[in-house]
């Protein structure tokens, strides 16, 4: 396939879905005067993240806008993405009632994939029921998978993904400043060394490209990172936002640099699953 122009966005959204879609819209139009093939947008892009953890039961008014992945919204990223991959993150209205922080990946073809994420930090199941797997899925810039926000924090997440063919992971995330022991500065934050940290070994332990997005600005009590960064499947930072709103672009010969990584020592292919407990 050659090079792919891949972009990953740190920016901010919140409530208001007509404001949100706005927004990726003028992101996808950003990207694609860069040229860029593959675009990941943040976790709870369309319709905000949770504003407080603590909530024992938060208003229904307050909670994200609940989204029928099959409904006008992403069809408008669809139809915005139009040759172009596009990740965006979503509350994604289930059967009675249930809620799923949701990553969706989709082109102007449609809805090419879907996660639900899995791992859940103390107080989102209030919200948000819990997926259940982690499958690769085919796309016109190769095959990819997706996690969401703390799924990237444990490493079989990954690996479940990298073993079923995923090239490329786009990591979407709402992920914050910590909230228990807050650092004067973002670059002293507890949470944010984790996030780049979380980032750089998920793709060197499995020798694959990983986009990582994040959102910026504050919701409640949450005070959102940024940091959104392509790393290439040797761990390093290939292209970084910092704190600030932007997309980072790296251009990225995905099958180049996967079989660079793997010359000599090949993760996947050299576990010992049957020594593992």
């Amino acid at each position: 396939m050659g090079a792919l122009r891949i972009g990953a966005v740190a920016a901010a959204f919140g409530r208001d879905l007509e404001g949100a879609l706005a927004r990726v819209a003028t992101l996808i139009d950003h990207a694609r005067r860069s040229r860029v093939d593959l675009l990941v947008l943040p976790d709870a892009a369309l319709g905000g993240y949770l504003s407080d953890f603590d909530a024992v039961a938060a208003a229904e008014a307050e909670l994200p806008p609940a989204l029928d992945p099959d409904g006008p919204e992403l069809r408008k990223v669809a139809e915005l993405a139009g040759d172009m991959v596009v990740c965006v993150g979503l509350c994604e209205a289930g059967p009675d009632g249930v809620r799923h922080n949701t990553a969706a990946c989709v082109d102007g073809s449609g809805v090419l994939g879907l996660h639900r994420k899995v791992h859940q930090p103390v107080g989102e199941e209030r919200v948000y029921t819990a997926g259940d797997g982690f499958g690769a899925f085919d796309t016109p810039v190769g095959r990819m998978g997706m996690l969401v926000d703390y799924d990237k924090t444990f490493p079989e997440s990954a690996r479940a993904l990298a073993l079923d063919g995923a090239e490329i992971i786009a990591c979407l995330s709402a992920w914050p400043t910590s909230i228990t022991n807050r650092a004067p500065r973002m670059a002293e934050d507890r949470q944010s060394r984790l996030f780049d940290l979380y980032d750089r070994s998920r793709a060197a332990e499995n020798q694959v490209v990983l986009v990582s997005s994040n959102q910026t600005g504050s919701m409640g009590r949450m005070r959102f990172l940024g940091q959104a960064k392509v790393v290439g499947p040797d761990g390093e930072i290939l292209a970084r936002t910092w704190a600030k709103a932007g997309i980072a672009v790296a251009e990225v010969d995905v099958e180049a640099s996967l079989a660079a990584a793997r010359r000599r020592l090949s993760h996947l292919t050299e576990r010992r699953p049957e020594t593992y407990r």
